[in-house]
């Protein structure tokens, strides 16, 4: 049986990259074509050690596959939404940055907390689950199965990187021009970002924490809710990192389990538990792994029933973890 046949649109993306070096390495069945965000002109980036010619999406690309994944700008995304019309077999999208998700024929999609059934349901526009809101709902679900879990509270802290290269090169910059006493590029952003951390960003910016923060909570009343699990209270920071998200999570449960019980279950969950003397969880210690690291997890001194927790998470790889999951169960069904 031949490969299935994937599209990737905006394959010089962080993103991009990630999915690309991740099916590469766990030696997916799948024939790859990948496509640039750039309508006009082809893009250079990195193959591992090479220089990697990648051209815009066309007719050709997109004929034959079995599933696209949206990467690309939102005209990019749109062009392969109307190449594919013209198909007479269609291929199943998945929305990487939930560019559609208010789309009827949308679902929100978190393969590692559905169900089989859920999960093999083939629609038309699958938008992958904000990486924070992944996180933070896995956690639950496994803490909810150690003792009931009655409030949340978490202030998630959000890297650069979650607004691509050009987010990680504006920190970059600004760093670089506060050292040289030198003003600040504020282009991505409208304010500076290097060395600060803030609840907003300017007001010409690009990109809004406010809306990231709705979408996050979105996502957790999508994933939560069927299970009946508390929604937690959030906020979302900037913090002036270039990956990773870390997330400082309070729990109150119906009675506090022991803190030994907790680290115990969440290890057997599947979390990577940090005790002891071991370094604790950090963005720079989860980069380019898979699932969340949970250190620090200790009792609150003020109320007998709550419980803190230190959570990170690397953002490109669980984004990228949860693309791969939905586009391997779409193929899957396709095949059946």
């Amino acid at each position: 049986m031949k490969n299935a046949k994937w599209v990737l649109l905006g394959g010089e993306t962080l993103l991009g990259i990630e999915i690309r070096d991740l099916i590469s390495e766990r030696k997916l069945p799948v024939s790859l074509q990948v496509a640039s965000t750039k309508s006009d002109e082809k893009v250079i980036t990195r193959d591992e050690d090479e220089l990697l010619v990648i051209s815009p999406l066309d007719e050709a690309m997109v004929d034959g596959a079995d599933v696209i994944l949206l990467g690309g700008n939102l005209k990019a995304n749109k062009l392969a939404f109307q190449l594919a019309k013209k198909l007479k077999i269609r291929p199943a999208f998945v929305d990487l940055f939930c560019d559609f998700e208010e789309d009827p024929a949308a679902r929100l999609r978190a393969p590692m907390l559905e169900d089989a059934k859920v999960a093999s349901d083939a629609g038309t526009i699958h938008s992958i689950v904000h990486p924070a809101a992944a996180t933070l709902a896995r956690l639950l679900v496994w803490l909810q199965a150690i003792a009931p879990v009655e409030r949340c509270v978490a202030t998630i802290l959000e890297p650069v990187s979650e607004h691509g290269k050009e987010g990680i090169d504006e920190l970059h910059k600004q760093a670089v021009s506060l050292f040289n006493f030198q003003p600040m590029p504020k282009e991505v952003f409208d304010t500076q970002v290097s060395f600060t951390m803030s609840p907003s960003y300017g007001e010409d910016s690009t990109h809004s924490l406010a809306a990231a923060e709705t979408r996050i909570e979105k996502h957790l009343a999508t994933l939560l809710g069927p299970r009946k699990l508390a929604l937690p209270s959030i906020r979302l920071v900037h913090a002036p990192v270039f990956h990773g998200h870390c997330q400082n999570v309070w729990v109150e449960f119906a009675k506090r389990p022991a803190v030994a019980d907790v680290e115990k279950a969440l290890a057997e969950a599947g979390a990577d538990v940090r005790t002891g003397g071991t370094e604790p969880a950090s963005n720079v210690g989860v980069a380019g792994h898979s699932g969340m690291i949970v250190s620090n997890i200790g009792e609150d001194r003020g109320n007998p029933r709550g419980l803190w927790l230190w959570v990170a998470s690397d953002n490109l790889r669980t984004r990228a973890d949860n693309a791969l999951l939905t586009a391997a169960l779409l193929t899957r069904k396709k095949v059946k």
